[in-house]
This record gives structure tokens, sequence and C-alpha cells, in this order.
């Protein structure tokens, strides 16, 4: 038999998990599970719209997995994310920084793109009439 997948989901190693959640919150997402490291948080679990992203600061990932401490700190992810309205993630996102300006792709997206504030590029993709075509 072979494996079956059953989920993925990010997990991203962050400096400091405090300033990274008003991007998450804004585009809907919603602590779930916060797990504290000395006196801030070392581990976040954000969830909304069926998806889950993780933030795991650097010092707790250093406690918990001392041999990935030093590529953790050196890491950074590229996430992207169909959405149904491009419109309202502008809008919610109006204050962070912009790395991609909004584009229309050669395979039919519209897109826009940030650096969240742990580091980690997010690009957000509509396709069609929002309708992703996604099974």
């Amino acid at each position: 038999m072979k494996p079956q997948l059953k989920r993925i989901t990010a997990v991203l190693p962050v400096q400091a998990i405090e300033p990274c959640l008003p991007f998450w919150e804004a585009v809907g997402m919603v602590r779930t599970v916060e797990v504290p490291h000395g006196d801030r948080l070392g581990f976040v679990i954000l969830a909304g719209h069926g998806l889950e992203v993780m933030l795991q600061s650097h010092d707790s990932i250093a406690d918990d997995v001392p041999a990935q401490a030093e590529q953790a700190r050196s890491s950074h992810a590229y996430l992207f994310i169909e959405v149904a309205d491009i419109d309202a993630i502008e809008a919610a996102l109006a204050g962070f920084t912009l790395l991609l300006p909004r584009r229309t792709t050669f395979y039919g997206a519209t897109e826009v793109g940030y650096r969240e504030p742990g580091g980690h590029v997010v690009t957000f993709a509509q396709f069609g009439g929002g309708d992703t075509g996604a099974a």
C-alpha cells in the first residue's frame, strides 16, 4: 500500500511570534494553540478558511531540536495561497511590506506578494472568478 498523505502544514521559524500575528490575523487566521517559551510565545497554530500555519520561535526550536537551530534561523519559506478575493487581501494587508505588486501571470492568476513580519514570502493568488478549480 502506498502512503496516503492527509494534510500539509507549514511551520515557519521566526525570531519572535508576536510581531507576526497581526499579518496572519488580518487575513482571517485565528490562534488555536499557543505555547509559551519563557515570557514570550514559543509556538502558535493559526487556522482559518480550512487552512493552517504554525509559527515557532528560533529560541523554541533551539531548545526543542538543537540540531536544527542554526538552519531555522537562516531559512525562509515561500508560501503560495489561493484566495477567493484578491481585493480583500490587498485591503487587509495594506500596512504590510509589499514585495510583488498585483500582476496577472501567464497561468491565469492575479497575484500579490508580501513579506510577512517573520521574513517569509507569502504570495496570494486569485484564479478566474475566485474559483480555484481545486478539488
